[in-house]
């Protein structure tokens, strides 16, 4: 068994051997697109999510109000319900809007800026899947100066006053401004509940992006939004966050990585798309270059013919190149006149010596012959008289009568020595005789050359001062400049862009691969949670409603008696209350029973009574909250400037309630 076979026998009925089936493509290539995009392929079951909060301190010094002065409050939260009861503006909403600062991590618009300037410290105990956290706010002017969350093994080491140095106590996070102590609680949260921050595409003009959502996202599904433009979870409807977050909630298979795989799909398509458009416009473009090149060339070789008809003969260009070469062959000529011209000088100068050394020979042998046949008397210079003993000398030792030199006896043969001399004479005669012969070819031929170019050179000047002729050369050069016009423009580009084809062949296969399990598993959980939504509906007081349909889009479809049938946006805000609390109860019920990790169990809502039209709504809806959450381990904060509703619906021990026109702290 090949490596490859190996390889493909061990991804058998994997999520790699399906994406890559679906693609068409080899596992490895799966492999490697989701390493380059940072995107896991398992993805095992979401660890327990429970957030709890036990304990909030608040101290600072009201300023503005009827109630000024410092103030110190503790609230504890013992119970699975807690309503926060006070009159409207006494500080209520605050309560849940800190709550939310530390869970968060930053502040909402809703914590109004005034209340924000009182505060000079906060204190938040709450259990994180499983963890005793504490969040310690330390604020000026409104501002966060330094926010800090410890990790204790319990809760009761939290409430010290310095619990940060005890025992067993470790600090998380110890950030010096807003923005690092949202960024890093964010991060912690995320972490902790096991949940992936949301990715989707979002198209700005004509570029395609992504969009993260982390922690704050989620955390709009725990501090429940109210008004008819929200979404039924979260409270952002664009993006498809809403149907994201309640596939998250459902646990469903992927959620999170499915979110990103189809993010980085559609953005690598718009990438695709616009390098295909690119490419295709480019194209269009040199085609439309190159027809116009070509048009122009057309022309100026149709121009270029014509003028050649009126005027035949050759071209400026031709004369130019002519007249050039010419002046190549003269000067080829004149480079081979030196060189003969040279030889034959050198040749006359050894001709000259041999002449001259021939002569001398025979000069001598003819004074030899002459001096040897006197018998002077005395010295043909001073006139001294020869002695007897000189001339006897002369004979016996050969010593001259006239100088006492030594006298040489003269070769043998004369005759020799004048043949040979004759000889080179006669060889260098032939060699002079030769060389002229050459010299004077070559002043012909450039003699003749010069007159060619000088012919060439005047047609060239005589035909360079006509009209037509000037015409003609200009057509030339248009010629060959659109030809060269022609030659630079580029080539079509077959870039096949494979590596992106592949990549997003991929992304598409694990699109649909992962999107077919998330509705495979969402199948049975949706039918439940309709169920739990109609019956928790039926509980919260709309009698009328007979069922309900939720897909992964969270899109929720209501059916009322006689089967009309509206959306959730349709629905009265009070509904739109109770629908939006039964969604996330019905997500923990399910959690429960089927043992798998849904919403964190912590729902803050602010002034449900404020979307009720009839008392006796809003008291239904109370009783059945505090009920559900006793019942179901939900936690539950809710608040209500009705005391009458909350009185008469819940019990005391879950009120934390201030007198009417009293702050609550």
């Amino acid at each position: 068994m090949t490596a490859a076979e190996s390889s493909s026998a061990g991804h058998a009925g994997s999520l790699v051997a399906r994406i890559a089936s679906a693609a068409h493509t080899a596992e490895s290539d799966v492999v490697e697109v989701f390493a380059t995009y940072g995107i896991p392929l398992a993805y095992p079951p979401a660890r327990p999510r429970h957030v709890r909060v036990h304990r909030l301190r608040v101290h600072g010094v009201r300023a503005g109000t009827g109630h000024d002065g410092p103030f110190d409050r503790s609230f504890t939260f013992d119970n699975d319900f807690t309503a926060l009861v006070a009159s409207n503006l006494r500080g209520k909403t605050s309560v849940l809007e800190i709550i939310t600062w530390c869970l968060r991590g930053s502040p909402r618009d809703r914590l109004q800026a005034d209340v924000r300037r009182w505060l000079a410290g906060v204190e938040l105990d709450a259990t994180v899947a499983g963890q005793a956290l504490g969040f310690r706010l330390s604020l000026d002017e409104g501002e966060l100066t330094r926010g800090i969350v410890l990790a204790a093994t319990d809760l009761d080491t939290l409430a010290e006053s310095d619990a940060a140095s005890r025992s067993g106590v470790s600090t998380l996070i110890d950030a010096g401004d807003t923005d690092d102590f949202a960024a890093q609680v964010a991060t912690l949260m995320l972490d902790r509940l096991d949940l992936q921050p949301v990715v989707n595409a979002v198209t700005k003009g004509a570029q395609v992006g992504t969009q993260t959502h982390g922690w704050p996202a989620y955390f709009s599904a725990i501090n429940l939004p109210a008004g008819p433009d929200k979404p039924l979870v979260g409270e952002q409807s664009m993006g498809g966050l809403a149907g994201r977050l309640l596939q998250v909630f459902l646990d469903l298979p992927a959620a999170a990585v499915l979110t990103r795989v189809k993010a980085a799909r559609d953005v690598l398509q718009a990438e695709v798309a616009e390098e295909r458009e690119r490419v295709r416009q480019a194209a269009e473009q040199r085609a439309a270059d190159r027809t116009r090149v070509q048009e122009a060339l057309t022309d100026a070789e149709g121009e270029l013919a014509r003028l050649q008809q009126q005027a035949p003969g050759p071209s400026l260009t031709d004369l130019a190149d002519a007249a050039n070469q010419r002046a190549h062959e003269v000067a080829d000529a004149q480079d081979d006149w030196d060189e003969l011209n040279r030889v034959y000088r050198e040749v006359r100068r050894q001709r000259q010596a041999d002449e001259k050394a021939l002569n001398n020979v025979k000069e001598s042998e003819i004074a030899r012959l002459l001096f040897h046949g006197l018998d002077p008397s005395a010295c043909p210079r001073c006139e001294t008289p020869i002695t007897t003993e000189r001339r006897q000398e002369e004979l016996n030792v050969h010593r001259c009568a006239v100088c006492t030199a030594e006298v040489v006896g003269e070769p043998g043969n004369d005759e020799e020595v004048v043949a040979e001399a004759q000889a080179r004479l006669d060889a260098s005669r032939t060699a002079e005789r030769t060389a002229r012969e050459e010299l004077e070819a070559a002043e012909s031929a450039l003699s003749r050359l010069t007159a060619q170019l000088e012919t060439a050179q005047e047609r060239l000047r005589t035909d360079s001062t006509a009209d037509t002729v000037r015409e003609r050369m200009n057509a030339e050069l248009e010629v060959a400049r659109w030809k060269g016009a022609l030659e630079m423009l580029p080539q079509d580009d077959d870039a096949d862009g494979g590596q992106e084809n592949t990549v997003l062949a991929v992304l598409a296969a694990a699109d649909k691969v992962l999107d077919q399990e998330s509705k495979a598993a969402a199948a049975d959980l949706l039918a439940e949670l309709n169920a739990e939504i109609a019956d928790l509906g039926h509980r919260f007081g709309m009698t009328a409603l007979e069922r309900v349909e939720i897909d992964r889009a969270a899109r929720l479809k209501v059916i009322k008696g006689g089967g009309a049938q509206s959306f959730f946006g349709k629905q009265s805000p009070g509904e739109q209350v109770r629908l939006r609390i039964a969604v996330v109860i019905a997500l923990l019920r399910i959690g429960a029973r089927r043992g798998i990790s849904t919403h964190p169990g912590l729902i803050l809502l602010d002034s449900p009574k404020a979307e009720e039209v009839q008392d006796l709504d809003a008291a239904a809806l109370f009783t059945e909250l505090a009920e559900l959450a006793a019942s179901d381990h939900v936690q539950v904060l809710i608040t209500t400037a009705d005391f009458d509703v909350s009185q008469s619906a819940l019990p005391t021990g879950c009120m934390v309630t201030a007198e009417e026109g009293a702050p609550l702290w």
